[in-house]
């Protein structure tokens, strides 16, 4: 205990040093906005990779791999190839340029702007506002549930220090203090992963002994798994099975597509000065996520090794069927302590670094886009002000829902997150990136059509939440409106394309936007629409 208090004391001390680096830097509202729209490469690709990686793809997906298989590594793969390799070279640098010129501080306000509708961009911030509090609590359970296991300290006072601490350096720094916490928090990721991958294979014999283990354990897939599909963890589960579409649709595409329409990455492109740091920021991107995420979707299945050859039972029975426990209770029965010292402050910083921007992207949502932007456009007004209010009102929300969610909630809170931000977001999105021809009827159509389509999914046919909401059984008498198959689609694949063709359809069918706002945005763009500032 000593050990872990005094590591703790200095991974604080170098978090809070930098939290007081970002606040002396910060002298304008880009700054607290948007770091001063000047993050070197570096900073750049392992800030939003930390920011993506967090507990919940740590705790909780590294749990839904240890339940479901390997089958999870194409989730890997697809958050490098659209998380960094398309959102990087393709989306990146036009967001960065078109945001500059619409002098845009915050992902409602560019989709705002460049349909020129500030309602549209009221509307996006009462979203994220509405729905992101929901992932935010995901993050706050995964980093309490390991504190709570390794420190020994109850649920609720590990969940309120640690949503205190995050908030205290988000809401005095701004961006330029979250964006240095997480370069120096990634780096710790990024240790802790790679130790985490070799002591496994070192406890299990080595790879080829560890895997074949593995394989050799599909007689041991509990019968209510084998029921939907499963066919060992060294195997993908049945083809069109119930497994199947979970895994597939829910998890590899809702997690895999969504990562490119979340507002708090997709921000971070007009947080670096060039083109040319967005392409060398691919090269420390991609291996920085293979190593968060592979490594989980890899030790979470050969955990099962490690318990059925010291407790006799798989991963799921050993934790009395918490998928979001495995990870916890594997590191701290496996590892050796001093390993457990390390990694504790490698999930300390997943979490906090993905806290920090979600409370940042909560806090000008509500602040910036609603406040300043909406009710008091116009108005003289304190920008940072009204943020730092949002901060905290958003922040009592996540953590509320922190105390009443079910277990084994954090994979499946932040699918659904990032799979209504897709059918909301994406369309809209990539249509004002790309499509002069997209009108503001259009994207209020997509985002519209994206998230009562998701929101009507989730709550009468996808059972996985229809069942237990329960709205569905009350209203017609069936746990879900579709049988056999199509209740255990995920949204996003009925939502996202259905958000695509009315996206085209009406803008087709409506008044095009003006030729001098497209003329300004594809093809003069180094040169700024008006001469409103961030500030």
């Amino acid at each position: 205990m000593p050990a872990l208090l005094a590591l703790i004391f200095i991974y604080m001390i170098a978090t809070i040093g930098l939290a007081w680096y970002g606040y002396k830097k910060t002298t304008s509202d880009a700054d607290y906005l948007l770091a001063g729209r000047k993050t070197n490469s570096l900073v750049m690709a392992v800030s939003y990779g930390a920011t993506f990686i967090s507990t919940s793809a740590i705790i909780g997906f590294g749990g839904v791999a240890a339940a479901y298989g390997m089958g999870m590594l194409w989730l890997a793969f697809l958050n490098i190839l659209v998380g960094i390799i398309i959102a990087f070279l393709v989306f990146g640098p036009v967001m960065r340029k078109m945001g500059q010129f619409l002098h845009a501080s915050t992902f409602p306000e560019f989709i705002g702007k460049r349909f020129e509708s500030r309602g549209l961009q009221s509307w996006i911030g009462i979203f994220i506002a509405v729905t992101m509090p929901l992932y935010a609590a995901s993050v706050l359970i995964g980093s309490a549930r390991f504190i709570e296991t390794t420190l020994g300290i109850n649920y609720t006072t590990a969940l309120l220090i640690f949503a205190v601490i995050v908030a205290a350096y988000v809401i005095v720094g701004g961006m330029i203090s979250v964006m240095y916490t997480d370069a120096f928090q990634g780096g710790i990721m990024f240790v802790g992963m790679f130790l985490l991958l070799v002591l496994t294979y070192v406890k299990l014999g080595g790879v080829i002994p560890a895997h074949e283990a593995l394989s050799n354990m599909v007689s041991l897939v509990p019968a209510n798994l084998v029921a939907i599909g499963h066919q060992g963890w060294t195997s993908m589960p049945v083809f069109g099975s119930q497994l199947w579409w979970t895994m597939i649709s829910s998890l590899i595409l809702g997690v895999g597509i969504g990562i490119i329409a979340q507002p708090q990455l997709a921000v971070r492109f007009m947080m670096v000065k060039d083109k040319k740091t967005l392409k060398r920021a691919v090269l420390a991107g991609g291996p920085f996520i293979f190593m968060m995420v592979g490594v989980a979707y890899i030790v979470g299945p050969l955990s099962n090794v490690f318990f059925y050859n010291t407790t006799g039972k798989i991963a799921l029975d050993a934790v009395g069927g918490n998928i979001d426990a495995i990870i916890p209770v594997y590191i701290n029965s496996a590892m050796p302590e001093i390993f457990v010292l390390i990694f504790m402050l490698s999930l300390l910083s997943a979490a906090m670094s993905t806290a920090s921007s979600q409370f940042h992207t909560m806090g000008t949502a509500v602040g910036y886009d609603l406040i300043r932007n909406g009710i008091f456009k116009g108005k003289s007004v304190h920008t940072i002000l009204f943020t730092r209010i949002g901060i905290v009102i958003t922040i009592i929300m996540a953590v509320i829902l922190a105390f009443y969610l079910p277990g084994s909630i954090i994979a499946r809170a932040t699918a659904i997150f990032m799979g209504m931000c897709t059918a909301a977001f994406l369309p809209m999105y990539a249509g004002a990136l790309f499509w002069p021809r997209m009108t503001k009827t259009g994207a209020y159509a997509s985002f519209a059509v994206g998230f009562f389509v998701s929101i009507f999914w989730y709550v009468f046919v996808h059972a996985a939440e229809a069942v237990p909401i329960g709205i569905c059984q009350k209203l017609f008498g069936v746990a879900t409106l579709l049988p056999g198959m199509w209740a255990y689609v995920d949204p996003i694949l009925i939502a996202t394309p259905l958000s695509i063709i009315v996206a085209i359809v009406v803008s087709l069918m409506t008044k095009p936007p003006s030729e001098k706002m497209v003329s300004e945005l594809f093809k003069k763009e180094e040169e700024p629409v008006s001469a409103e500032s961030a500030s």
